[in-house]
């Protein structure tokens, strides 16, 4: 069911949203967070689609704020909101509100949506394009628990991720950073299949996707040895490779879909690896919503320690290895200076 609203108000709109769960059978309301969805009319279709996907997992209430563009002076002086309800199978397991805001109540986006956030319930804020550079004091963004945006849309995306660690606030988390999920859940895999020590660490990937320097900084953080940016044709991250004691660990995905896991002394297995759409992101992102401590730490490492502690190694001189044993819970970790004593190796855990 769909209701069309011209020049309305958010108590008429939570009034429609009322008449419309009557007029289908379904009065109560079983909805477990509101996805606040900020974008413009060119992605709105796309990361509508998405969310509605993604309601199939997670039933919420869905608020697209679409900010229009005023092309008149006379235009820009006056205020008018327009609205679209739909519930029902239009909108998936939940309720959405297309919100269109004209003139000068597109900078008061807060003052609308507030009164439609259900109450006790939590809020996740997605900007799937043109994020600000400092979502949590982004008016909208002060309403959310969970602040999503990805960096893969950005015109810089590498000089983005400086940018975003910068104005790290917890709840933030970026979508090219749980594009990573499988990977680090593989690598991690890997490195609990052996007890030996990581010297160095090559990611090879497209040249600006950050996924791939995400990637790299959450293994030089959690396994503190050189990591080396590659650049590749993709499509996205293609290849990782570890240097160990115990030989090499190979993770090579050059289709984008199927990959080969190398480990020294066993045989190659298949792996699907698959790219994965936007509404399996979106979704993954809504089953946390306390804040993400890992990839704050992968995020804070810098983009710039990467081919630098690289290139540090490569001037070292040569280091006698040392096998170490650690359980199997523990990381595979390496210093990058030459130390006095060997601490305990440490396993690198998956998100």
């Amino acid at each position: 069911m769909k209701i069309d609203l011209t020049d309305t108000t958010a108590s008429k709109i939570n009034k429609a949203l009322v008449e419309g769960r009557r007029a289908i059978g379904t009065p109560a309301v079983g909805m477990v967070l509101t996805l606040v969805i900020v974008t413009d009319e060119e992605n709105a279709y796309d990361a509508l689609k998405a969310a509605s996907e993604a309601s199939r997992e997670h039933p919420s209430r869905t608020l697209v704020v679409i900010r229009r563009v005023s092309r008149s002076p006379r235009d820009r002086t006056s205020s008018r909101l327009d609205a679209e309800v739909r519930v029902g199978a239009e909108a998936g397991t939940g309720e959405t509100v297309v919100l269109r805001l004209y003139g000068e109540v597109s900078d008061h986006a807060q003052s609308v949506v507030l009164p439609l956030l259900l109450p006790d319930a939590p809020v996740v804020a997605w900007w799937p394009v043109n994020a600000p550079l400092d979502p949590a004091n982004d008016p909208l963004g002060a309403l959310a628990q969970r602040r999503v945006t990805d960096s893969y849309t950005a015109e810089a995306p590498v000089r983005e991720l400086s940018a975003r660690a910068d104005a790290y606030t917890p709840g933030d988390t970026d979508l090219s950073w749980t594009r990573i999920t499988p990977w680090r859940s593989m690598l991690a895999a890997a490195l609990d299949q052996v007890t030996c020590e990581v010297r160095k660490v090559e990611v090879e990937g497209e040249e600006f996707n950050p996924s791939c320097e995400l990637l790299a900084m959450w293994l030089a953080d959690r396994l503190d040895v050189p990591v080396k940016r590659s650049i590749s044709s993709g499509p996205g991250l293609t290849a990782v490779r570890m240097d160990t004691t115990c030989g090499p660990i190979t993770l090579d995905r050059a289709d984008g879909s199927l990959a080969t896991l190398s480990i020294q002394g066993q045989p190659d297995r298949a792996v699907a690896l698959k790219r994965r759409e936007t509404a399996e992101l979106i979704a993954e992102e809504l089953r946390r919503l306390d804040p993400d401590d890992t990839y704050a730490s992968a995020l804070r490492y810098g983009v710039d320690r990467l081919n630098t502690g690289a290139a540090e190694a490569a001037d070292a001189p040569a280091q006698e290895p040392v096998a170490v044993e650690a359980p199997v819970e523990t990381a595979a970790k390496a210093p990058a200076k030459k130390a006095t004593k060997k601490a305990p190796a440490k396993k690198a855990a998956a998100k």
